[in-house]
């Protein structure tokens, strides 16, 4: 009715039901939600990859691969920062900051699609963006757990985690592109929408099945397996046929998230979680845009891809919860970061809407001699880029 993505509905009715407001006792089966919940982001990962075929992983790559890197890196030191300042921890430091440095795909993927921007180019950066980020989450929840357990910041056991994390996702990726295709290929003249709609839910859940072996996050299997069937010749019937399935668990996946904010929570911690949503969507916003532009994007593209990022979510409820497992956080930091991430949330699809008007600003009121820098400086880039 306000014109705003359905997000934000699912939260408020988690919150509503939830263990934290009268009755109280709405759900009782909280497990089951969970698993649910895990299969909300599974399916939504896998719709992703299905958006994401390998040509245009291929024409953001390199800009998406730099901007990731460029957002993560500065706001895991802006986070472990203001927690200094705060004068908290060392531990409650180093989490809080690899928290905030990882933006939210689900919510992001949802509210792009809700608002019909998924087509943008500076969407399609995004999306590259957040594949860059998940993969780096994965290497900062292997990084957390080796840092608490060798007490230090750098270790071989580190490197020797990310080498073999990019060897094995390769081998995925290959084994698939070979195989998948031709698979595919055979259902063409004897697939309906039952078969294929099974096979698709099968071939995805059996590489989540693998990454779990391995070690690895489950999304991102899903994500790498939607990937590989967008290059088959039925993406748009499968992409048709699994819409359904992903709203209906992407709705539990939302809701679930709401049931975990305590009210109580947020008005106890209220200065503390404004603090932190302010600084993360400042220097979302800022580092994004700075990487962007750093790779040659235009002033437009990059302030719309700034403005997209500037939340957190599903990835640092799970950081956060390695911290309260390995039992070297405070109980206090993980209903603050939940906050965080509702108040960011909730101001994810307004910053999404008003990037467009900022990005025209500035493209008008830039001063003539810093817009014709830029516009040399990203010739450059794109000589250089596409020469490589």
């Amino acid at each position: 009715k306000i014109r705003q993505p359905v997000v934000l509905g699912y939260l408020l009715s988690g919150i509503i039901v939830g263990p934290h407001m009268p009755p109280y006792d709405l759900v009782t089966d909280v497990p089951s939600l969970h698993t649910l919940s895990e299969l909300g982001v599974i399916f939504l990962m896998f719709s992703l990859g299905l958006d994401f075929s390998f040509h245009k992983l291929k024409r953001v790559g390199t800009p998406a691969v730099m901007t990731g890197l460029v957002e993560v890196i500065l706001v895991l030191a802006i986070g472990i920062g203001l927690a200094k300042i705060l004068g908290w921890p060392t531990y409650d430091c180093i989490f809080l900051g690899a928290a905030l440095s990882i933006s939210s795909t689900t919510i992001i993927i949802k509210a792009m699609d809700e608002l019909g921007l998924k087509s943008k180019h500076f969407a399609e950066l995004v999306f590259g963006i957040l594949i860059v980020e998940d993969l780096l989450a994965i290497l900062l929840l292997a990084g957390l757990s080796i840092v608490v357990g060798t007490h230090a910041m750098l270790s071989a056991t580190l490197v020797d985690s990310a080498i073999k994390l990019f060897i094995v996702v390769g081998s995925w990726f290959l084994v698939g592109y070979f195989l998948i295709p031709s698979l595919i290929r055979k259902l063409v003249d004897v697939a309906n929408q039952e078969t294929l709609t099974i096979v698709s839910v099968a071939l995805c859940l059996l590489l989540v099945c693998i990454a779990a072996y391995f070690g690895y996050s489950s999304a991102l299997g899903a994500f790498i397996m939607g990937s590989i069937l967008a290059e088959t010749d039925l993406i748009q019937f499968i992409e048709q046929y699994m819409r359904p399935i992903r709203d209906i668990f992407a709705a539990v996946f939302f809701i679930s998230v709401g049931m975990l904010i305590d009210p109580s929570i947020i008005i106890e911690h209220f200065t503390t979680v404004l603090l932190i949503s302010a600084v993360t969507i400042i220097a979302k916003i800022l580092t994004t845009s700075m990487g962007a532009l750093a790779t040659g994007q235009s002033v437009t593209t990059s302030v719309r891809a700034g403005f997209s990022m500037a939340q957190i979510g599903e990835f640092s409820f799970i950081i956060a919860g390695l911290g309260l497992l390995l039992e070297v956080t405070r109980p206090s930091l993980f209903p603050i970061i939940i906050a965080v991430s509702a108040v960011t949330t909730f101001t994810t699809p307004y910053l999404i809407q008003s990037s467009a008007a900022v990005s025209k600003y500035l493209e008008k009121n830039l001063p003539p001699s810093f817009k014709s820098v830029l516009s040399h400086y990203s010739i450059l880039i794109h000589r250089y880029l596409t020469l490589k």
